[in-house]
């Protein structure tokens, strides 16, 4: 698909405008939003996969530089995850897997996290507690795996994760989750690319698009919202994520 090809699609530009903002609002960088939109607008799989871990690099750093400029950054909340996460996350953008089994899978995890985080599996804990870091350690390898697998960062599992276990408060939640996603997305993309893997020039005119979503979601995410609208927007975004991957398998 062209760049020319892609002004053709004026709303596909403003889908991408909004999964940015939502995502980039709760610490995300929206890789599995743009899959799924990239899915349904029939874009090839060559350009799939770069081209979502490149906008999640974008938007996750965006999103990062606002929640840690809000002293919402917990690095003892961030690192057992990443020890582990970056490393399997290169592995996987390094391996390929069938299209039809990571979306069935990540949507299939994807509905236990919202039921969760809505309250029909029991209720988020209120009392952070300390990190189990051995756990987190596994956790970090899951995520990191799948993430590198099907060009996602890993926040939209890694945040209901910390959530659900009490580990962490929504904004520290959100703040961790977009390096977590930033460190992976570079991980995963090296891996792409050391394959053998090119990034597609025609994806450059989405950039911009994203950027701007990506902006103004992370300004009142770590600013405006509280608490309350942030695990509600979550819980909205995976939902979208949901749907997208089932529909578009």
């Amino acid at each position: 698909m062209t760049a020319v090809d892609l002004f053709d699609i004026p709303l596909l530009f403003i889908l991408l405008a909004i999964v940015a903002f939502l995502y980039a609002s709760v610490g995300h960088g929206g890789a599995s939003g743009y899959l799924a939109l990239m899915s349904a607008f029939a874009f090839p799989v060559t350009f799939m996969k770069p081209t979502a871990l490149v906008l999640n690099i974008l938007v996750s750093g965006i999103s990062f530089y606002f929640y840690y400029r809000e002293k919402k950054f917990k690095w003892n909340l961030f690192y057992p995850f990443a020890i582990t996460s970056v490393p399997f996350s290169f592995l996987g953008g390094y391996l390929t897997v069938p299209t039809f089994y990571y979306k069935i899978i990540l949507a299939t995890a994807l509905i236990f996290a919202v039921m969760r985080l809505l309250g029909f599996l029991g209720k988020t804990k209120e009392e952070i507690t300390p990190v189990n870091i051995y756990l987190a350690l596994f956790v970090g390898a899951v995520i990191g795996l799948l993430s590198g697998l099907i060009g996602i960062g890993g926040g939209i599992i890694l945040s209901p994760v910390i959530l659900l276990l009490g580990w962490g408060t929504m904004k520290e939640t959100a703040a961790v989750s977009a390096l977590f996603i930033l460190v992976n997305s570079i991980s995963g993309i090296s891996g792409f690319l050391l394959k053998g893997g090119l990034l597609p020039e025609s994806s450059l005119p989405l950039i911009g698009i994203v950027f701007i979503g990506g902006f103004f979601g992370a300004y009142y995410g770590s600013k405006k919202f509280n608490t309350l609208v942030l695990r509600n927007v979550l819980a909205v975004v995976l939902s979208i994520a949901i749907y997208k991957l089932y529909v578009t398998a």
